[in-house]
């Protein structure tokens, strides 16, 4: 049994500088510009070439190989939260779902990217302790 996805949490309305914001709007769609086919048209047509190019990479990383769709789709949700990257979380979530992910897998994979990012600075905690290390006298 799988555990349901949860629907629209949101978070009180503030902006960072004292001004109120519409409650009604999803704090995220303050931050971000909602993603639309509009917007997605134009970035194509001031770099056609280019886009073409990274869809075309973007389907051939996402293909069933070595490692199923899923998994790919598993690892890119866990990347997305690492990079902090809003519209990769949403569309890799939405993807890692459509190739039959459970909730429980995709918080696993979040998980996942937590414990490596905190590791990494633990590991490179070692940085600071040698400094420490030569900052001693004698």
């Amino acid at each position: 049994m799988t555990t349901p996805i949860g629907a629209g949490l949101r978070v009180a309305p503030a902006d960072g500088h004292g001004r109120a914001m519409d409650a009604s709007v999803p704090v995220h769609e303050h931050l971000y510009p909602q993603a639309t086919r509009e917007l997605a048209a134009e970035r194509s047509r001031l770099a056609p070439e280019p886009a073409a190019a990274f869809r075309a990479f973007s389907r051939s990383v996402f293909a069933d190989g070595a490692l199923p769709t899923k998994t790919k789709q598993l690892i890119a949700v866990a990347v997305a939260h690492v990079t902090q990257c809003p519209y990769c979380i949403r569309g890799h979530t939405r993807a890692a779902l459509q190739h039959e992910a459970t909730a429980e897998e995709i918080m696993e994979a979040i998980w996942v990217a937590a414990e490596m990012r905190a590791g990494g600075a633990y590991a490179h905690s070692v940085l600071a302790l040698d400094e420490l290390a030569r900052a001693q006298p004698g």
